[in-house]
């Protein structure tokens, strides 16, 4: 099967549904999901299995910064179109910088729910969170909306602050054909095929990285107490 039917895209609802309602860590619900993917649409399971294997081969994301370096500085609009940068948020505290893919993505979807249910948590400790994407601010103000988070979710078009960071992969045209139900031209205003490893930079408020997570493999995200630890670990050097 190189297509989803509408048969299939509510089987994966459905499953999307049980996956966030189900007890369990971040990652669990993301390997239940995966699961439940890969029975569906198994075409899609394989090649991004593929995927995987061929971003390990090339190290990506292994460049990214590392905890000790300057996590550079950025400049993006938020969902309202209001331009927010780095060492402003980081005035408040430390920061969990965390990228992914878009609003389309499931395995997003949990991930951005998960932080947003952690968040009381993180403010406790005196941390925040800002999240960066490469779609336009009509889809991060969806996601904004659809998941209640209550922290900036920048616009990185054309993918340039993941770029820089190098982040940004190009899924290929397998990919590429087996997601040509989702318009991504319309979502990033472009038709690169161009997405970000998901990925977490949590930054001290002297602007260096503490601790970070990046998996090519994006069905597995940092886990939240994970999150939480390091986050705790970068207000006390503070």
């Amino acid at each position: 099967m190189t297509s989803l039917s509408p048969a299939d895209a509510e089987q994966l609802r459905l499953a999307f549904q049980r996956c966030r309602d189900m007890d369990g860590t971040l990652n669990e619900q993301l390997r239940a999901y995966a699961d439940a993917s890969r029975a569906v649409f198994p075409a899609y399971g394989e090649a991004v299995d593929r995927l995987v294997a061929r971003l390990g081969g090339n190290g990506g994301g292994e460049t990214a910064p590392r905890p000790g370096d300057a996590m550079p500085p950025f400049m993006l609009p938020d969902e309202g179109g209001r331009l927010v940068t780095l060492p402003s948020l980081l005035e408040r505290g430390p920061l969990a910088v965390m990228f992914f893919r878009g609003h389309w993505c499931p395995y997003c979807r949990l991930n951005v729910r998960a932080v947003v249910q952690a968040l009381d948590r993180i403010r406790a400790i005196g941390a925040q969170v800002v999240a960066v994407m490469p779609e336009t601010q009509e889809y991060t103000g969806r996601l904004k909306a659809e998941s209640s988070a209550p922290f900036p979710i920048l616009t990185d078009l054309d993918n340039g602050y993941a770029l820089s960071l190098n982040l940004a992969i190009w899924l290929g045209t397998e990919i590429q054909r087996l997601l040509s139900y989702q318009d991504m031209t319309k979502f990033h205003g472009n038709d690169g095929w161009m997405l970000p490893i998901p990925a977490v930079f949590v930054v001290g408020r002297d602007g260096i990285v503490k601790a970070r997570f990046v998996d090519p493999d994006f069905r597995k995200r940092m886990e939240i107490d994970d999150l939480l630890a390091a986050l705790e670990s970068a207000s006390r050097e503070n």
